[in-house]
């Protein structure tokens, strides 16, 4: 149509079309059948076969660690070591420390010299869990780090080359947090080449089931042999823990009954 010279063309798109979703029910270790899980799955086996940055959002316990795990073992890089590293686990005092490493004598304390995790994750990936809790004053830091692929020691007064796939993971809004001024947005942008959102358990329909049998396997113990008013209780619960908070009901339910 046309309103006062302004024309719009419409394509018409068959309403009963769907789009195409893989039947797998697992990638790796991530288990899921549900189509919010499901259509995942094409991305991830693309990224894993890829070595650029990756993002991985989501709520606490959706499995974040697992999936860059998983990404890990299906990449070219899977016989290199997998580190982690949590912004979160790590006092601000020791942070620079334990991503870039020291000399010996660089503080009190350290009576030795220590690689740091870009330095331990080398031919390998290295996984930077709660990035959006980094301290905002070793932000550019690790930038450089990333871009540079080189670190420095504290206390170190040379350049080392490193080799490591960086995947970061964040429960926080980090769009939100570049907007407020916590996150840098050059370094925002260098971490989130390629995103990935783990949907919450009470969005994954029909997987609440199978992953109660997936945890109690993995507790070597029978799977069937959850009852079936148990997982009708667990299918009822909207699970704000998400994938931990499960994982920790059906081991207290084989320990305690």
């Amino acid at each position: 149509f046309a309103d006062e010279g302004l024309e719009v063309a419409l394509d018409v798109v068959d309403r009963d079309a769907q789009v195409r979703v893989p039947k797998a029910s697992n990638f790796g270790r991530v288990v899921g059948s549900s189509t919010a899980m499901r259509v995942l799955y094409p991305r991830c086996e693309r990224l894993a076969a890829s070595n650029v940055p990756v993002l991985l959002e989501g709520e606490t316990g959706t499995g974040k660690e697992v999936l860059a795990e998983a990404l890990h073992e299906a990449s070219p890089r899977a016989a290199g070591p997998f580190v982690v590293f949590d912004c979160t686990a790590v006092p601000p005092s020791l942070l620079e420390s334990e991503l870039f490493g020291h000399e010996r004598g660089a503080f009190t304390g350290a009576v030795a010299t220590r690689k740091g995790v870009f330095e331990q994750a080398h031919g390998g990936t290295l996984l930077i869990d709660e990035i959006g809790d980094l301290e905002l004053s070793l932000q550019p830091k690790l930038l450089r780090a990333l871009e540079r692929s080189e670190v420095r020691r504290v206390g170190g007064d040379r350049w080392i080359k490193v080799d490591a796939r960086v995947i970061a993971a964040t429960r926080r809004d980090l769009d939100r947090e570049v907007q407020d001024g916590r996150f840098r947005d050059d370094l925002f942008f260098r971490v989130a080449v390629a995103r990935l959102e783990l949907p919450p358990l009470r969005q994954r329909h029909g997987d609440v089931v199978l992953l109660a049998r997936h945890f109690a396997q993995l507790l070597g113990v029978d799977p069937d042999s959850i009852p079936y008013e148990v997982l009708e209780r667990f299918e009822r619960y909207a699970w704000p823990g998400n994938l931990r908070e499960l994982a920790n009901a059906v081991t207290r339910y084989f320990a305690l009954g």
